[in-house]
């Protein structure tokens, strides 16, 4: 099952460094590891990650607790591009980046022997 979030507004690459420590983990798993992350990024790719659950259970009538974080991948989105005064009448650019987040859920496959 898939969600995402687009135009969150923290640059990819502060994204990524919470997305890639999740990635592979079962949802439980990562949930709690996110929960108590000290990253500003936690909390929405907490929230992203329940409603990929959500969807998994509500539309395809999977099992919570057999799913795992499969991919997670953060893109880069628009930049919004503001101006600076600086001195002697010039300006310069500042670049406020904002991410892209998918997450792809797949169920975890158990051999049972």
């Amino acid at each position: 099952m898939k969600a995402a979030l687009y135009r969150y507004r923290q640059s990819p690459r502060k994204v990524r460094l919470v997305a890639n420590l999740v990635a592979g983990k079962r949802v439980a798993e990562a949930l709690k590891q996110l929960e108590f992350l000290p990253k500003r990024a936690a909390l929405p790719l907490a929230k992203l990650i329940k409603s990929a659950v959500a969807n998994a259970v509500n539309n395809l009538k999977m099992s919570a607790d057999h799913l795992i974080v499969k991919n997670l991948t953060v893109d880069k989105d628009v930049v919004l591009k503001r101006f600076r005064p600086r001195a002697r009448g010039s300006a310069s650019r500042i670049n406020k980046r904002t991410s892209q987040v998918r997450v792809i859920l797949a169920e975890q496959v158990t051999n049972k022997k």
